[in-house]
């Protein structure tokens, strides 16, 4: 773990933190255990008056705005449950948090999270939520070329694959940014203001 600093203006970008993700099951952690802990971040940046970002994943029920193109694993398939695309009551409902839905699994392509961010001076994103090698990994690499300062949560953030959320927080993040825990976010965020 290598957290070193917050800037001035840095944001709490959380992904894909929404009803038919959070029940999926994770490893090494289970949902409510990276909602609870995104929780506890997301109300200590509102204390700090800096922004918290929700991201949600969401689709037509035509499917015509799903990513085109040949995959080994194919096309997501079949109708998904009414509101499995709506936030977590328990990160919901604070009317100066920003809500971007995406249609891909990275947070900056396709939406306007590099507008919102940059309209407010952010220059770092603090990244939590499921599922790390996916929605999470492809949101901090497109962060990283866009120029922002990187930190990653890993302790509020997991994966369907174990295997693959130990990949992307042993070879990855550190190339991507800087990775720390809830605890050392906190305590930093503390210092900083």
């Amino acid at each position: 773990m290598a957290l070193t600093a917050l800037d001035p203006r840095t944001a709490l970008v959380v992904i894909d933190l929404q009803a038919g993700i959070v029940a999926a099951p994770t490893q090494p952690y289970g949902g409510a255990e990276v909602v609870a802990r995104t929780v506890e971040l997301a109300d200590a940046f509102r204390a700090q008056d800096l922004p918290v970002v929700l991201v949600r994943v969401s689709f037509g029920a035509d499917g015509a705005d799903l990513v085109p193109g040949r995959t080994e694993a194919g096309r997501p398939g079949g109708t998904r449950p009414e509101g499995w695309d709506v936030i977590v009551p328990e990160l919901a409902g604070h009317s100066g948090d920003i809500t971007v839905t995406k249609h891909n699994w990275g947070a900056f392509h396709g939406t306007d999270l590099d507008v919102q961010l940059r309209r407010r001076g952010v220059t770092q994103i603090v990244l939590t939520g499921i599922a790390t090698s996916i929605g999470v990994e492809s949101t901090a690499r497109a962060a990283h070329e866009h120029g922002y300062h990187v930190t990653l949560v890993t302790d509020a953030m997991s994966d369907m694959d174990p295997e693959a959320h130990r990949g992307s927080v042993a070879r990855i993040f550190p190339r991507l940014g800087e990775t720390g825990t809830t605890e050392e976010v906190l305590d930093l965020l503390a210092k900083t203001r």
